[in-house]
């Protein structure tokens, strides 16, 4: 049953999607997050859905007469050149087979990506990906929440096999990075009844991240409940509920949650840890000896990963966004990534000031709050995970390039209004 409705809701998408090529970015974007049809056991489980979608939407892309959109800012120039850099480390990769394999995955998720920027300049659209987005992952995330409630938090939970999110430390990160967006949702929605099933949602996120066990989720989620707090309107009701909230889930972990997470302090004493930063040393050498790094999943290699790694270990995955691009692009695809980040924090520092005290813009700008919200919990616990090329942080860069975006379209629109009133003043009264 689950196979057959998947397939009535892709399949009926494609004449909506012909005519409208924002439809069919969302429904890549549902596929690519909830893997709808690996919740099936019937024929959709490997069924092409995806790539009948992408070029349904391609199509559509190429023959719309649609107004795009290419904002023309640094940070749309800095991440096509990281994108620019992939593919010439690709190129000169330790193994072309095997990083080509990976480039391909990242250039279909980053060509989507750049078609969310071409055709979601508007504060509609966009909130419309936002809830495609955040439901999918609320899907495994209320799952998530429930599952560890009901079994007072003794079993870790795991995410969707054969996704990014996969592991039961990507999940709980990703499910962290879109509670801000639930919350944005939540802020501009005015049914009650919708209002208060985010807020639940978000409750039982927050239980499944936890559920976790994950280490770096507790770090992460820490970062984004303190950034929270600072951009709440309301500092006072937001603090005591945090703090509430988080007393009362960690109470409910069972002493082997409090028994991982007190590992954090004592690392040297932890095999995960140490095996972590073994495989950072690693990258770190092979950047140094090869200037444009190993290329996709080089340092995988056996042979690769223990000539430069100072141990020997099975741990050969670097479990950190930053040490991960590292060893597969080299310190100028460190830098570039780096500089991605900083730009995408600060051109949504630039759009919630030029926003701020806007009666129209509000919901702007709680949108480019919440996303750096959520930006932050991807530094921090992607510090310890290997996901430098999910999906759900390009979303972010596109999303704050757009909140920037309609943010200057609407400054420009009133200057322009302004300027027509002093015309036409002048007109009237010219001495």
């Amino acid at each position: 049953m689950r196979d057959l409705v998947t397939a009535i809701i892709i399949f009926s998408s494609f004449p909506f999607t012909l005519k409208h090529t924002y439809i069919g970015v969302l429904v890549w974007s549902w596929i690519g997050y909830m893997n709808p049809h690996r919740l099936g056991w019937g024929f959709a489980r490997d069924f092409p859905f995806a790539y009948l979608v992408a070029i349904v939407t391609l199509v559509s892309f190429l023959f719309n007469k649609e107004k795009k959109t290419f904002p023309k800012y640094g940070i749309v120039y800095v991440w096509f050149m990281f994108l620019g850099w992939m593919g010439l480390t690709t190129i000169t990769a330790i193994s072309t087979d095997i990083s080509l394999i990976q480039l391909e995955k990242v250039a279909k998720i980053q060509l989507f990506i750049v078609l969310t920027m071409l055709m979601f300049a508007d504060l509609e659209r966009l909130t419309k990906l936002i809830w495609v987005i955040a439901l999918s992952l609320c899907y495994f995330g209320v799952k998530g929440g429930l599952f560890t409630i009901s079994h007072g938090g003794s079993f870790i939970v795991w995410g969707p096999p054969g996704t990014f999110i996969e592991g039961n430390n990507e999940l709980a990160l990703a499910i962290l990075m879109v509670i801000p967006f639930m919350n944005y949702l939540r802020f501009i929605n005015q049914n009650k009844w919708i209002k208060q099933g985010l807020i639940v949602a978000m409750v039982l996120m927050a239980a499944s991240s936890l559920g976790s066990q994950s280490r770096g989720a507790l770090l992460a989620a820490s970062a984004m409940l303190l950034l929270f707090w600072w951009k709440s309107k309301s500092k006072i009701i937001t603090g005591i509920f945090a703090v509430i909230l988080a007393i009362t889930l960690i109470s409910f972990m069972p002493d082997t949650w409090h028994n991982r997470m007190g590992t954090i302090e004592t690392y040297q004493e932890d095999t995960s840890a140490m095996g972590r930063i073994n495989a950072w040393i690693a990258s770190y050498n092979l950047a140094k000896d090869r200037f444009m790094g190993a290329g996709f999943n080089g340092i995988l290699i056996g042979p690769v990963f223990h000539q430069y790694a100072p141990e020997n270990s099975k741990k050969l995955v670097a479990h950190s966004i930053y040490f991960q691009v590292l060893g597969d692009h080299g310190f100028v695809g460190l830098f570039l990534f780096l500089l991605l980040g900083f730009l995408t924090w600060t051109t949504g520092s630039k759009t919630i000031k030029r926003t701020r005290g806007i009666k129209e813009l509000e919901n702007l700008n709680m949108l480019a709050r919440m996303t750096q919200v959520s930006l932050l919990a991807y530094a921090t616990g992607g510090a310890f995970l290997s996901l430098p090329y999910f999906d759900l942080y390009y979303h972010l860069v596109v999303i704050t390039i757009l909140c920037r975006y309609l943010a200057d379209q609407h400054k420009a629109k009133s200057l322009s209004q302004e300027n027509m009133k002093k015309r036409q003043l002048y007109i009237n009264n010219p001495s």
